[in-house]
């Protein structure tokens, strides 16, 4: 960065904090973030602990109430990002921003209307671009409008996989920026772009087709050799030679394009790694799938170490069963992944830190944005800003 000014966002429906991760390490700071799940508000602070973490319902505050209570007071923000969640779809009769079911997308409107932020990041699930389901988006742009804001156009529908995470993840982007400042880009499309975070910059070449399954995986330690991971999360490990991209995940490369924070932490200590007791017949069901197919009664994908993992999904919160989706199966040990192992499917650092179980870990896992996906797109809100 030129001189000591660092951009500073406001993170709205931030859970775990993937966007948050990606906005610091392309060089803004992390004001404000706010989720209702205190859960997720814990890691988060946890995690950022130079930010000011709001456990609350957007619904519940206004601009002037984040500001009083993150400090920003009267500074200018640069961004509010997030991706709030849209649950009506009905076409019929009414505006989909009308429909209760999606009143967080209204408040991020409006939110965005009182802090009066240069740049707006509105993230969500792709199939917002499908069939009927443009009709809310054209909603949403016109919304924007309204409130003196520019969206960039077409929307963009951004894969993970493209942009050095080892995952098929696909998110859609929508950009815009106040009238009165320019419109930022969207990422260039491609394998390996040019500046990535994972690139010769870093002192070592990965494959151009991009990092996978095992370059994210190899050198961490088998959590079944650990009888204490059946009761804790954490313990001290011994790790294997890492790939370029596992020594950039333990903090053990430089990586040039990463303008985040530095956090002290223990590089030989494995964590989020709370071990699934499988039985013997599923073990060896496990074992007999061949890499990149379904095991046919647990309906799991086994990763092909050559490839890229399968969207890591959340499930559902309490409120609707607390159902936990399917846990991809590990290419070379008969049992579903760690936390860990798919927080390194996500391109999240080992410094990050999840909750202790399984199921929180896994949500706020596959809930979240991974941070080099949101890196890139952050980087062209700095070049909007012009900002070096």
């Amino acid at each position: 960065m030129t001189g000591a000014y660092r951009p500073i966002v406001v993170d709205l429906f931030a859970g775990a904090g993937g966007l948050s991760l990606g906005f610091e390490q392309a060089g803004f700071d992390i004001a404000a973030a706010i989720d209702i799940d205190p859960i997720h508000c814990a890691v988060h602070e946890f995690n950022f602990p130079n930010c000011k973490s709001i456990c609350s319902s957007v619904t519940e505050l206004s601009g002037a109430d984040i500001r009083k209570f993150s400090g920003i007071g009267k500074k200018e923000i640069d961004v509010v990002i997030g991706g709030a969640p849209c649950q009506g779809f009905s076409m019929i009769g009414k505006r989909a921003l009308d429909d209760p079911r999606n009143r967080l997308v209204h408040h991020f409107v409006r939110i965005v209307k009182e802090l009066k932020p240069r740049y707006f990041v509105f993230e969500n699930v792709k199939g917002l671009t499908v069939g009927a389901h443009r009709r809310f988006l054209d909603e949403i742009v016109s919304a924007f409008s309204k409130i003196g804001y520019s969206t960039l156009l077409p929307w963009r529908v951004l894969n993970a996989a493209e942009y050095g995470v080892p995952q098929d993840r696909r998110r859609l982007f929508l950009l815009g920026a106040r009238k009165n400042v320019c419109l930022p880009a969207y990422p260039e499309t491609q394998t390996r772009r040019a500046g990535s975070p994972i690139t010769s910059k870093i002192t070592e070449r990965l494959k151009p087709e991009g990092p996978t399954v095992w370059d994210a995986l190899s050198d961490l330690p088998d959590a079944d050799s650990y009888q204490v991971l059946l009761h804790q999360d954490s313990v001290t490990a011994k790790f294997g030679p890492p790939s370029l991209y596992g020594k950039v995940a333990r903090g053990i490369a430089c990586d040039a394009h990463d303008f985040s924070h530095p956090r002290l932490f223990d590089q030989k200590l494995l964590t989020s790694s709370l071990r699934t007791v499988h039985s013997s017949v599923s073990r060896n069901r496990f074992a007999a799938t061949p890499h990149g197919q379904t095991e046919p009664v647990s309906r799991f994908l086994k990763l092909d170490p050559d490839g890229v993992c399968n969207t890591l999904r959340a499930g559902t919160g309490s409120d609707l069963g607390a159902f936990t989706s399917p846990r991809p199966i590990h290419p070379f040990y008969p049992r579903c992944i760690t936390v860990r192992e798919a927080a390194r499917l996500h391109s999240y650092p080992d410094w990050f830190r999840f909750h202790a179980t399984k199921w929180h870990g896994f949500r706020q896992i596959g809930n979240s944005v991974p941070p080099f996906l949101a890196r890139v797109v952050a980087e062209k809100i700095i070049a909007a800003l012009r900002i070096h």
